[in-house]
């Protein structure tokens, strides 16, 4: 998935970061909004900040297991 920013800057973001994204169909990706936080696509429940793409942060529902 390609995303400009308002700046100019082209970030490149893989959709495997996003399981729901990678899982949804074309239409289904085609229908995001965006919002001064990020992109949203509610038929899939995605929300995805710009934060966390500038970040490079994917997914963050399944967090990693702690360590001991």
């Amino acid at each position: 998935m390609l995303v400009e920013l308002s700046d100019g800057r082209l970030l490149g973001i893989p959709l495997a970061w996003y399981p729901r994204l990678l899982q949804a169909t074309p239409k289904q990706r085609a229908d995001v909004w965006l919002s001064p936080s990020g992109l949203h696509w509610e038929e899939i429940d995605e929300d995805i900040s710009v934060a966390g793409l500038i970040a490079g942060r994917g997914d963050m529902t399944k967090r990693p297991a702690t360590a001991a």
